[in-house]
């Protein structure tokens, strides 16, 4: 496995939550490209301005995890620089069921993300093709279709479920040990 890292997937796979986790074990740095896409109030970056908030992120370290697709964005900009691709190919239930628990979370407690006066609501939850629950279930159809083609040829970990998550960050860390 190389030193810069993307790690891929469908909303609540667990993307941050092992980012954080790998770039703490292989001493490198962590990026969240939701921190720097989005704004106060939603307010969302241009491909410009998100490809010139991540290179500027990224530069000076000679390793890094970004978490984070934007393929939509910056088509394959960030991938390219990777030289490891970690696909959280979860199954859409256990995403779905992830996504219903944080989002419930979240309002309940407030909780105020990345920026001034982004919460969670109900209406950002389901209300049309951008609500979170639609895009996550539009959008791991569309990725299970296209990602396999998109990614062929690169370095790769696909992995299916919570359990292949926990083994594979195991066998890194052992590996880093060794």
């Amino acid at each position: 496995m190389g030193r810069r890292i993307a790690l891929i997937g469908t909303i609540c796979a667990g993307k941050t939550t092992l980012a954080e986790q790998l770039a703490e074990q292989l001493g490198l740095h962590h990026v969240e490209l939701d921190a720097l896409h989005f704004g106060p109030h939603w307010a969302e970056a241009s491909p410009e301005e998100l490809r010139e908030k991540i290179a500027a992120a990224l530069a000076g370290h000679d390793g890094w995890v970004a978490d984070g697709n934007y393929l939509g964005l910056l088509g394959t900009w960030l991938i390219d620089q990777a030289d490891t691709i970690v696909w959280l190919d979860l199954p859409l239930r256990t995403s779905l069921r992830r996504l219903w628990r944080r989002h419930r979370l979240r309002m309940r407690n407030d909780v105020e993300l990345w920026h001034l006066g982004n919460r969670e609501t109900w209406r950002n939850a389901f209300v049309g093709w951008y609500g979170l629950f639609p895009f996550t279930i539009h959008s791991h159809i569309r990725r299970k279709r296209a990602w396999p083609t998109l990614l062929e040829g690169r370095n790769v970990f696909r992995l299916r479920s919570p359990r292949e998550v926990e083994a594979w960050l195991a066998a890194q860390v052992c590996r880093q040990q060794n």
